[in-house]
């Protein structure tokens, strides 16, 4: 079940609208019940961030947050990517550079 994000009365979690007080429901947005605690999914810059850093650390919390969290677990997980992108690009980058140098020294 399901939290409406306006009233916080209880609904399905396919509800589109709540029945109680008619605000529109986002999925993404909405706080579910989680261990007695709401869970609240605002995504997240430091952990994008974190995930670049460590990309490690953003594959696994990608893995672990992917079906409660699905936006912070994409903020990790693209951190992640990113990270791994631009260092299959910089190992491109010096093998060019070491490969150009090696021919004009010939």
């Amino acid at each position: 079940m399901a939290y409406c994000r306006n009233c916080g009365q209880r609904i399905y979690d396919e509800s589109n609208l709540c029945p109680f007080c008619g605000e529109t429901q986002s999925s993404s947005v909405q706080v579910r019940q989680s261990g007695g605690q709401g869970v609240v999914d605002n995504g997240g810059f430091l952990w994008g961030l974190l995930g670049c850093c460590i990309p490690i650390v953003g594959l696994v919390l990608f893995l672990v947050w992917k079906d409660t969290k699905p936006r912070t677990a994409k903020a990790a997980g693209i951190g992640a990517l990113v990270s791994v992108i631009i260092g299959v690009l910089w190992y491109v980058l010096l093998f060019l550079i070491g490969v150009g140098g090696s021919i004009a020294m010939m």
